[in-house]
């Protein structure tokens, strides 16, 4: 039997994501994008509330195309807070809309989101930590609070400290698979490429 994650043992949705996705460096634009809006959007609930309307998000946020979320409409906005698949909250959806469109200043700055964000890391590489339980995670990290502060002056929301080491996690910047686990040393060796 393989050894995960103490938070990757609740359910086969759960399991699947920290197997495949969780810790895996992620460096496309839409896919940081998806990133973006799912971890603000779990802000004040679980990652399993959030995995399960997943699919649900996609659809309603036209697959993450940043260019069709920032043209989002009132319209459009009272559509999605009628959009069961997705946690209808307004000012969620409003920091998805406006997020979308401080993405893409960003892109036209540094050609690509994924230029901007990955440049806090030394060299471009995933911080490794060593962690032997999820207890000695931390909520957030000195870094990123110095991220958060830096989207937030861009016009971010949603993207304080604690959500933005969540997204670091979920996209291979820090490798936080404890010690333990399987994926630990995979995620390792993905980083080194």
């Amino acid at each position: 039997m393989k050894v995960r994650c103490e938070w990757a043992n609740v359910n086969e949705l759960e399991i699947e994501y920290h197997d495949k996705q969780w810790g895996v460096p992620v460096h496309d634009d839409r896919n940081l994008f998806e990133f973006l809006i799912l971890e603000g959007a779990q802000a004040g609930l679980s990652w399993g509330t959030i995995l399960k309307r997943r699919d649900g998000y996609r659809k309603a946020f036209d697959d993450f195309d940043y260019n069709l979320v920032a043209s989002y409409d009132d319209l459009k906005i009272e559509k999605l807070m009628q959009d069961s698949g997705i946690i209808r909250n307004r000012r969620k959806i409003l920091s998805s809309i406006k997020n979308a469109r401080s993405f893409i200043e960003i892109r036209d700055e540094f050609g690509s989101f994924s230029k901007y964000i990955w440049k806090f890391l030394e060299d471009g590489k995933p911080i490794q930590n060593s962690f032997r339980s999820i207890n000695d995670m931390p909520a957030n990290t000195e870094l990123s609070e110095m991220m958060s502060k830096d989207l937030k002056k861009r016009g971010f929301s949603f993207v304080g400290p604690t959500i933005i080491y969540a997204f670091m996690q979920a996209v291979g910047m820090v490798n936080d698979h404890e010690v333990g686990c399987f994926r630990h040393e995979e995620c390792r060796k993905l980083a080194e490429k």
